[in-house]
């Protein structure tokens, strides 16, 4: 196992203490850690998605409204 060694502000070590007493700080940290690593995946991935939608967006052939609305009226019952 690793051991990480780092300076947090002493107000944030109280709520911390505060917040987790009586729990294996280790553990609360261990799971934080994880958490921050997957939401940082999470957005690297929508990041990706949405540069991906943006360039699709630019090959695509552009519709107008009028073409948009008849293409509603002409699916609907």
């Amino acid at each position: 196992m690793a051991t990480v060694n780092f300076s947090v502000p002493p107000d944030v070590k109280e709520a911390f203490d505060r917040t987790f007493a009586g729990q294996n700080k280790s553990a609360v940290l261990t799971d934080l850690m994880r958490q921050a690593v997957e939401e940082r995946r999470r957005r690297r991935r929508r990041a990706r998605a949405i540069e991906r939608l943006l360039e699709l967006r630019k090959r695509t052939r552009r519709v107008s409204p009028g073409a948009i609305r008849s293409a509603r009226r002409q699916g609907r019952p």
